[in-house]
């Protein structure tokens, strides 16, 4: 069976394979809240947060495949498995049924707030390791920080 080689040493592969799987499985978990989020919104502000809410599914499905496709090509093999998120995440959860306008606005500003601190640190933890998989957890945590500011201004 044929495997996927990397250049990075042992110890450094082991880091960004890490690194990887966290940003990995907050990323899934965000598209899944925000999707969750966006079916079950209710209140006056319904339609700019439905779209809203789209465009941060959108950002974390993109990139989503990025982390775990730079994972493949660094010859760690990413886990997306829904028992794996559900086992592993960090993020703060969404309640059942029907969500109002603004408790949705505070869960997406919490939710955001946390992936974002855990992805600084992922990206502190690069430096040395990968600084091309740096640049791209970079990239994501603009992004994200983009969304927070844009959610935290309608509370």
């Amino acid at each position: 069976m044929a495997t996927i080689t990397s250049t990075l040493r042992p110890e450094a592969k082991k880091v960004v394979g890490e690194v990887l799987q966290g940003a990995l499985i907050d990323l899934v978990d965000l598209s899944l809240l925000a999707k969750q989020a966006h079916w079950n919104l209710i209140g006056h502000n319904f339609r700019s947060l439905h779209l809203q809410l789209d465009e941060i599914v959108a950002l974390a499905r993109t990139h989503t495949d990025v982390m775990a496709e730079r994972a493949v090509a660094l010859g760690v093999n990413p886990d997306g498995r829904s028992s794996t998120v559900a086992r592993d995440t960090k993020v703060p959860q969404l309640e059942a049924g029907y969500l109002q306008d603004g408790k949705v606005v505070a869960a997406i500003t919490d939710i955001l707030e946390s992936i974002v601190n855990r992805m600084r640190k992922r990206v502190s933890a690069l430096e040395e390791p990968d600084p091309v998989t740096q640049d791209l957890l970079i990239k994501v945590t603009q992004e994200l920080e983009k969304q927070h500011w844009m959610m935290q201004a309608q509370r």
